[in-house]
């Protein structure tokens, strides 16, 4: 059984409550992540731990409250905080601009040279001597 809509919003307040408690933790401040440099994979990896955790709680407390409200309030939090430390990290502290460069190389889309096998090699040892 749903909450009253009285307490649903202030559940689903409280629960944006903890998504940005947790964002908070898990993520460095928005000050330092846009003076660093653009597209940093340490700052990439813990806004995603941190989605990952918010929406867990998020769902485990919409679930166990059987409220639908819950989740969109928690779920719009989750979806806003990282969308605004992706940006954050995508933007260029010289330019002031979200910048695209080091996102190719992210995607695996930039051409990577290619690798050695060890048949590549054993051949080359046998040819040697």
């Amino acid at each position: 059984m749903a909450l009253r809509p009285e307490a649903s919003l202030g559940v689903g307040l409280a629960t944006a409550g903890l998504v940005l408690a947790i964002h908070s933790q898990a993520t460095p401040s928005m000050a330092d992540i846009r003076v660093g440099q653009p597209n940093d994979d340490h700052i990439d990896r813990s806004e995603r731990a941190a989605s990952w955790l918010a929406v867990g709680v998020v769902s485990a407390v919409s679930l166990v409250a059987k409220d639908p409200t819950i989740f969109i309030i928690g779920g719009a939090a989750v979806v806003a905080l990282a969308w605004w430390t992706r940006y954050g990290n995508a933007v260029n502290p010289l330019t002031n601009a979200a910048s695209v460069e080091g996102m190719v190389q992210r995607l695996d889309l930039a051409p990577q040279p290619p690798e050695e096998t060890e048949a590549a090699n054993m051949e080359s040892d046998v040819v040697g001597f």
